[in-house]
Order: structure tokens, then C-alpha cells, then sequence
């Protein structure tokens, strides 16, 4: 993986912290907005994380296949094609 590491593992330790305490809220049955705002933020640090790896991805990984050419080029195109498809859904 070519993205920031500490970055990356900064974000998702942090999305673990929020669906941590969101357990917690569900646990004290705490007032269900209060759980979907904290829900929403998690979503949000996954999306961060998740961008910057696909950034990283796209950098380095898809460009460099581009660079050489060939059947890798073709192999990375489809999986971008395939996640876009994931996320669009």
C-alpha cells in the first residue's frame, strides 16, 4: 500500500473509537439522533480513509501499469471500473 500509513491508521483508529462509542450509546439506549450523528461521523473518517488510499492507488499503482502499458494496465483499469461500481451502489 503506497499511502500514508500513520495517516490511514490515525483514520481508522479513530472510526474504531466512534463505532465503539456508538455501541455504547446503543448499549445505554442513548436517543437515537445523538446515535446517527455519531454514525454519520464514522461513515465520514471511512470515506477519508478510504479516498486516500484510492488517491494512493491511483498514484502510484493504476499510473505506474498506465506507464508500462500492457495486459497490467488493462487489469487495473478493471479494477477501478470495479470499485467505482462498488461505491456507486
Amino acid at each position: 500500500m503506497q499511502a500514508d500509513h500513520k495517516k490511514i491508521t490515525r483514520l481508522l483508529k479513530t472510526a474504531r473509537g466512534q463505532v465503539e462509542g456508538v455501541l455504547k450509546m446503543v448499549e445505554e439506549d442513548r436517543y437515537c439522533i445523538d446515535i446517527v450523528n455519531q454514525l454519520l461521523a464514522a461513515q465520514a473518517v471511512l470515506r477519508r480513509a478510504h479516498c486516500e488510499v484510492l488517491r494512493a492507488h491511483l498514484g502510484h499503482c493504476v499510473a505506474g501499469a498506465f506507464g508500462s502499458g500492457g495486459k497490467e494496465a488493462r487489469q487495473k483499469a478493471a479494477e477501478m471500473v470495479d470499485i467505482i461500481d462498488k461505491i456507486s451502489k
